[in-house]
């Protein structure tokens, strides 16, 4: 069966951007387990609630156990950016061969953890705040100003509004 370890922040992960693509991932037959900074509740920026099941820390090392790793964005997940057990793990899913997709300001996540040099990709970004996009090009990647874009077994999305098609665009490169 295959399975997604879904990083979320443990406070102010974007609801849809959790929900939307793990209802997609549960409805075409995807096993999909949680895990944050802790085990425990989690909670969303608009009242939505998650259970990590797995601390970042419990996950390392067990990346033959997933097929992918899926990281949600939101204000909280500023607190994964500059994590080093984050970027730990989206090394050795990376390095692993494995799917690693990050939607909203989560990008820079993948960036920051040198993933991305060489790539296209696209993060949240808006008039007033670019600073998202400096972390892909520090990071080496090619910023592209489109919903959802794939590079290899990188997908990257914009926001909440590219939620389903991020989700959709996971299970395409799974199967």
């Amino acid at each position: 069966m295959t399975k997604i370890l879904f990083l979320i922040a443990p406070e102010n992960f974007r609801d849809e951007e959790y929900l939307k693509p793990k209802k997609i991932f549960e409805d075409s037959g995807i096993e999909v387990v949680t895990c944050s900074l802790r085990k425990g509740r989690c909670s969303g920026m608009l009242g939505a609630t998650a259970e990590a099941e797995l601390s970042v820390e419990d996950s390392l090392g067990r990346v033959e156990e997933f097929d992918a790793l899926v990281i949600a964005g939101g204000s909280g997940a500023v607190a994964l950016i500059e994590n080093e057990d984050v970027a730990k793990l989206v090394k050795e899913f990376y390095e692993n061969g494995k799917v690693v997709a990050a939607i909203c300001i989560s990008p820079s996540i993948l960036a920051k953890a040198g993933i991305l040099k060489g790539k296209r990709a696209t993060v949240w970004s808006s008039p007033l705040d670019k600073s998202f996009i400096k972390y892909l090009e520090e990071g080496g990647a090619t910023y592209v100003k489109e919903k959802v874009v794939r590079d290899g077994k990188v997908i990257t999305a914009s926001g909440p509004e590219a939620a389903e098609e991020f989700g959709k665009k996971i299970v395409e490169l799974l199967r």
